[in-house]
């Protein structure tokens, strides 16, 4: 029982990191990231909201993540459900700073982009089912036998190149977290001695039992 406790607050902890990681990079005042660019993309030539756009291409990577093996965890549901509540909450709190300046706008890219590495560090290494984007990552990790900060930052220009066709907004933090986000995770991992790849998920069933 306290093995399944720890996990769960763990994980909530991992969430509570990749949501202060989106509003450190928001605050900086450098541009949207690169997903943030693609779902304002698709939110302008199909007319739904970004949020909406959020949540639909989240549940196609779950698709395509499961159709190559990735467990449907409870971790996964709660990634999809609870992120979007807590960057709402902190947003409404209004704890994290904006940035003035250029260079300290680069300083609090650099910062969400840490936080991006330790949640997901956090959170995956729970076991309990990896959100929509890492998955994919951690299957494209597994097939193509690439470290993860190529893989990442493979995904992040994709879907950047994308939200640019799409009509997206650019600034240069859009292209500074497309380039080094993946290398962020990456050096977290590697100081935490972490193998996402080796983590043996639970399905729904099994999480919760």
């Amino acid at each position: 029982m306290k093995s399944k406790i720890y996990k769960f607050f763990r994980l909530i902890a991992g969430f509570i990191f990749c949501a202060s990681s989106t509003i450190f990079m928001l605050n900086s005042n450098l541009g949207l990231s690169p997903w943030d660019v693609f779902h304002q993309g698709l939110s302008r030539i199909t007319g739904i909201t970004i949020g909406q756009a959020n949540i639909i291409i989240g549940v196609l990577f779950v698709i395509v993540g499961m159709c190559f093996g990735q467990k449907l965890g409870i971790g996964t549901i709660l990634n999809m459900l609870l992120i979007g509540q807590f960057i709402d909450l902190i947003m409404y709190l209004n704890i994290i700073p904006v940035a003035s300046n250029m260079i300290t706008g680069i300083i609090m890219m650099i910062i969400g982009m840490l936080l991006m590495g330790y949640g997901c560090y956090l959170y995956i290494s729970c076991g309990l089912g990896c959100g929509p984007r890492d998955g994919v990552m951690l299957v494209l990790n597994e097939l193509l036998k690439k470290p993860i900060k190529y893989i990442r930052a493979g995904m992040e220009i994709l879907v950047l190149i994308l939200g640019i066709i799409l009509g997206g907004t650019v600034g240069l933090g859009t292209i500074i977290s497309a380039v080094f986000l993946g290398y962020s995770i990456q050096l977290v991992f590697r100081l935490r001695n972490f193998d996402a790849s080796k983590v043996e998920h639970k399905s729904i069933i099994k999480g919760l039992s």
